[in-house]
Order: C-alpha cells, then sequence, then structure tokens
C-alpha cells in the first residue's frame, strides 16, 4: 500500500507556485496578461532522486 508524505505533498505544491509565478511574470514582461495551455511536468532527478524538478510550459497571450 502506498502512503502519503505531508512533507512531499508541500514541495510539489510548493514547487507548483514558483513555477506559476515565474510563467505569470515571464507572460508579463511581454506584454501579456494570460497565459493558456498551461502544462506543468514533475520529475525527480540526482541520486536516489534527491531533487524535484518542475518543468512548465505555456502561452503568453493578451486577452481584451
Amino acid at each position: 500500500m502506498g502512503g502519503r508524505s505531508a512533507a512531499y505533498e508541500g514541495e510539489l505544491r510548493r514547487a507548483r507556485e514558483i513555477a506559476l509565478s515565474e510563467i505569470s511574470r515571464a507572460a508579463a514582461d511581454l506584454g501579456a496578461n494570460a497565459v493558456v495551455g498551461v502544462d506543468i511536468d514533475y520529475e525527480t532527478v540526482g541520486a536516489q532522486g534527491a531533487m524535484l524538478m518542475v518543468s512548465i510550459s505555456g502561452t503568453a497571450v493578451y486577452l481584451e
């Protein structure tokens, strides 16, 4: 049976919030006011999966 780790889930949530904040800021720097088609991927990397990598992509758009 699998279990849930509150600490691990907290780190995933924190990483997601950082990634969304960074993509929003990058879009704003381009003059956009929204990001559509957002895709977030999580990957563990490093020795024994000691690090978490979050990749985010989307399309910056300007909505009137």
